[in-house]
């Protein structure tokens, strides 16, 4: 953690340390392109929204930032799409990529600054430290300040339920998150148990591990909620109907960002979730 923090503190003469422990000078901010949804909440959050001239995919928060112009997903996208912008710096979560392309990025002249996608609070609090200081933000202190203070507010469950997180996507692909996943981590700080043990990433659903899961809640994003059509398409899953959520229609949703995004509203996001589990388990 404490390197974590050291962030912003080693931010001197435009100059900042990013994620890879590099020194990048960063001369000119006035055309900001961001590549990972939590990275351009972030910059909205500091309220430099006017110096963005691009995003990835993953931007949904805040609507304004779904009308920029988008450069693919953060982590497969073109130096052509980025440098077409005329970014002056990049903001990129760690895992964007490829590699290839993003040292094509800096052998433009493009400075770029890697931001940790780690999931935590200390990575959360430390990542608007590091953008903050890179731009320069004079309000990053305050959103700073604003952020602790919802972490403190926040109020996670005393019960700790267990929840089963399925990522679905279009055409009926479902996916349940083990542990070191953004969801896993968020599961935890509302006060819940991942119903998911014994390994890490996500796995495609069966219905044998839904049912040795055993998961009092089944969550899921807003949006893959509405692509498994709906509560009732979730429980007409033979493998998750047969569950103790299942058949309690125990079946929570948030918004996908929020969820998963870590990033200036995670107090928030702690609290809805808490608040959604707690509804789901009240059916």
């Amino acid at each position: 953690m404490s390197a974590l923090l050291l962030w912003a503190t080693l931010a001197i003469a435009g100059t900042v340390t990013d994620a890879k422990g590099r020194q990048v000078a960063v001369q000119d901010t006035s055309r900001v392109l961001c590549l990972g949804g939590s990275v351009t909440e972030t910059v909205y959050a500091l309220g430099l929204e006017e110096r963005v001239v691009g995003v990835d995919a993953s931007s949904l928060y805040p609507k304004a930032a779904t009308e920029l112009t988008q450069v693919g997903y953060y982590r497969s996208v073109s130096a052509e799409g980025v440098l077409s912008l005329g970014p002056t710096v990049v903001l990129a979560l760690e895992g964007s990529g490829p590699e290839s392309v993003m040292a094509q990025i800096e052998a433009a002249g493009v400075p770029v600054v890697y931001v940790d996608e780690a999931h935590s609070v200390e990575t959360a609090r430390a990542r608007i430290a590091l953008i903050g200081a890179a731009l320069d933000a004079a309000s990053a202190p305050d959103l700073l300040s604003e952020f602790d203070a919802d972490i403190r507010s926040a109020q996670p469950l005393k019960s700790s339920p267990k929840v089963l997180f399925v990522y679905a996507r279009a055409g009926g692909v479902m996916n349940v998150a083990g542990q070191e996943t953004s969801a896993d981590a968020m599961i935890r700080l509302a006060g819940a148990q991942n119903a998911i043990q014994g390994y890490t990433g996500y796995k495609p659903l069966t219905p044998e591990a839904a049912l040795a899961a055993q998961p009092d809640v089944i969550l899921f994003t807003t949006g893959g909620l509405e692509a498994s059509g709906g509560v009732q398409g979730v429980l007409s899953n033979t493998g998750l109907s047969l569950t103790p959520a299942g058949k309690s229609g125990a079946v929570a949703a948030v918004d996908d960002l929020l969820l998963l995004g870590f990033g200036p509203r995670l107090g928030l996001a702690i609290s809805t979730l808490s608040q959604a589990i707690a509804k789901a388990l009240a059916q």
